[in-house]
């Protein structure tokens, strides 16, 4: 269960609402909670082969409709020339505490080795779906640009925004470079749907959907999240206290 947009207060649904509200505002709260939050992800790296798939399902599984969470287009006329052009010019910077930079163009994209996986996405908001991800494994990229030894996280910088603010999340090494993260360019056997992140998602298998962002434009390698947003390490980290390891 949630209340609101905050997964993190999962485990409050006996208390009343109006006592949350208060919990949720005080800021020694918060740090119990974030407390919390770490003592799962270290449990979790501990007890969990690193290298452990979540499920993957059969193609009578997948979902009639694949929703699509989050925003539903990048907006501006730059995204809508993209769109337009069949991302013919779209290209992600892969970039930060790398020795060989790289821009990859969508064609470059598809000729990399590829994965195809069929996964639950489960939403923060309660809903799942089944879907087929077609992409390139993340770590045969940061292999291609030789990630520096000091890099301890990787974030997704996306052309989609929140108002003024583009989404931005990020994950760990660990994570990063899990056989199941891939950079997914086509859903159930076609390209990506725009709605669905067009023209790349990341697919953070292992973690609640929030973490897979859509329309990235640049991956970035860096030692520290605290000069990412507001130093929590993600959108909906920084502005509604969502977990930053939503490790499922």
């Amino acid at each position: 269960m949630t209340i609101g947009r905050r997964p993190l207060l999962a485990g409050l649904a006996a208390l009343p609402l109006t006592a949350c509200d208060r919990l949720d505002g005080s800021p020694a709260f918060r740090s119990l909670l974030r407390t919390g939050e770490r003592l799962t992800h270290d449990t979790q790296r501990l007890l969990v082969d690193r290298s452990a798939l979540a499920r993957e399902f059969g193609a009578g599984d997948l979902s009639t409709v694949f929703r699509a969470n989050g925003n539903v287009t990048a907006a501006g006329p730059a995204y809508a020339a993209h769109v337009a052009s069949g991302f013919r010019d779209w290209r992600v910077r892969i970039d930060g505490l790398v020795t060989r930079p790289l821009s990859v163009s969508l064609d470059e994209m598809r000729r990399l080795p590829r994965r195809t996986q069929i996964t639950r996405h489960d939403c923060v908001e309660g809903w799942s779906a089944i879907g087929q991800w077609t992409g390139v494994p993340l770590r045969i990229l940061l292999d291609m640009v030789g990630v520096q030894s000091a890099a301890r996280y990787i974030v997704f910088h996306c052309a989609d925004r929140f108002g003024a603010t583009p989404y931005y999340e990020s994950v760990d090494m660990i994570d990063a470079r899990h056989p199941q993260t891939i950079l997914a360019y086509a859903l159930n056997g076609a390209a990506l749907p725009v709605a669905n992140g067009a023209p790349l998602r990341v697919r953070i298998e292992r973690q609640l959907g929030y973490k897979s962002a859509k329309y990235i434009e640049r991956i970035e390698a860096v030692a520290d999240l605290g000069q990412i947003g507001r130093g929590k390490g993600g959108y909906w980290e920084d502005v509604a206290d969502y977990a930053w390891y939503a490790g499922i």
